[in-house]
């Protein structure tokens, strides 16, 4: 039998690749996809003038008093609806990760947290904020992700913010090499010409340090609703990725500006309203594939004096409705927030952690099991396991036993396309 004769010549598929050509380089260039590096599970603020060096471990501690003085770690998972045996997984877990990193990615503030003190004292204030940075991360204290929030770039406050993100930046560049896990944040962002200023603005202090393209990324918050819906009808945070590519690391929501700019009630405010889920749904849609981050906002309800357990449960819960639906970083606002934060998160991966390696283990070895999983799905539960051992909440010789891979293997599986660039990077910042 002959080889089969197909009927499209060889000048028809060059004409659909040259017609396919623009779709190729869209693809290539603005959906790269996740990274596969280590995401932070929440991020904390501070005002700017507050931050020393051992500002997380002081954080760590007032987190493990609050859990001691309320029946311990493993009183806080059952306060969060864990069984027993899970609660005492995750309280070991817990109690280590406030004492060696209590924070993961810390903002110093000198927007809402700061507000407006004039000129000299802000000037100072970034100064003094830059140098501290820079004595934490040579002394080994620093969080792994630290930045700045300056103030946003609306007429009234855009030179002011301007001013205090140079003078960081310049400050550490002066002091040194940038921090690795350096994080900007621009906040109150209403449309994609901010964005793109910021673009320019982080440019030029590349150049003026001789630091290379790109190495200045930033977040943007995502707190107005112009930014959602624009006087267009169409959606600016969807035009964001696009207009700056490769320059934006994260979309953080805001629970509290964005809310209020809806006209809700405070009592009403809240991460679960459905106005709050619309506008995340949209964000997720809006970076879906660029490797661009999603964070959602804070809880206002503090885990203090006589509200410490209930502040704890509605925390708990919010965390776990975040990573259920896809939002693996949120804010904390105070120490007593973290151990909720962290039992929450822990448990979440701890309960998923058998299903799901068992499904990757059935993928890899070819082995029928009750879940026939396509390779889309393998890349999801891989990375759903990815995260657990990053954040800490399980082990890489617990996933070994239970899905049969090593990390490397298990970095390929959730980034396929990245992998030979992840592995190393992966690797390192496992705590499992």
């Amino acid at each position: 039998m002959g080889a089969p004769k197909s009927s499209l010549t060889a000048g028809d598929l060059a004409r659909i690749d040259g017609q396919l050509a623009a779709t190729d380089r869209l693809l290539e260039q603005n959906y790269p996809g996740d990274d596969g590096s280590r995401q932070p599970v929440h991020t904390v603020y501070v005002p700017a003038d507050r931050f020393t060096p051992s500002f997380a471990a002081d954080w760590g501690a007032q987190a493990t008093a609050a859990a001691e003085a309320h029946g311990g770690f493993g009183n806080v998972g059952r306060l969060l609806g864990q069984d027993a045996g899970l609660a005492d997984a995750v309280a070991g877990r817990v109690q280590a990760k406030l004492q060696t990193e209590p924070v993961e990615d810390l903002r110093l503030d000198f927007e809402d947290g700061f507000g407006d003190r004039g000129d000299d004292a802000e000037d100072a204030a970034a100064v003094a904020a830059a140098s501290a940075v820079a004595q934490a991360v040579a002394a080994g204290s620093a969080p792994p992700f630290i930045g700045i929030r300056f103030k946003c770039f609306e007429a009234a406050t855009r030179s002011r913010g301007l001013r205090t993100l140079d003078l960081f930046v310049s400050g550490l560049a002066t002091a040194g090499e940038l921090p690795d896990g350096l994080v900007l944040t621009l906040p109150k962002v209403t449309t994609v010409a901010q964005v793109q200023a910021m673009d320019y603005a982080v440019s030029r202090l590349e150049e003026v340090h001789g630091l290379p393209a790109g190495r200045l990324r930033f977040e943007v918050q995502v707190e107005t609703p112009q930014l959602i819906l624009g006087p267009d009808g169409t959606s600016p945070v969807a035009q964001l990725p696009h207009a700056v590519p490769g320059r934006i690391s994260g979309l953080h929501y805001g629970t509290y500006d964005y809310s209020a700019s809806l006209q809700i009630s405070a009592e009403y405010q809240s991460m679960e309203h459905p106005v709050a889920d619309f506008a995340k749904e949209v964000m997720q849609l809006a970076v879906a594939g660029t490797g661009i981050r999603l964070s959602d906002g804070s809880t206002n309800i503090i885990p203090v004096g006589d509200n410490v357990e209930n502040a704890w449960q509605l925390h708990g819960r919010l965390v776990r409705r975040s990573l259920e639906r896809g939002y693996y970083q949120g804010w904390d606002l105070h120490p007593a927030q973290l151990p909720s934060r962290f039992a929450a998160t822990y448990a979440f991966y701890r309960q998923g952690l058998p299903a799901a390696s068992a499904r990757l283990r059935n993928y890899v070895e070819q082995t029928e099991g009750g879940v026939m999983d396509e390779p889309a799905t393998a890349r999801a539960l891989a990375a759903f396991v990815l995260r657990g051992v990053q954040c800490g909440a399980v082990g890489a010789e617990e996933v070994l036993a239970l899905a049969g891979v090593g990390i490397p293997q298990l970095t390929a599986l959730a980034h396929p396309r990245l992998a030979t660039t992840s592995n190393s990077s992966a690797k390192d910042s496992f705590h499992g």
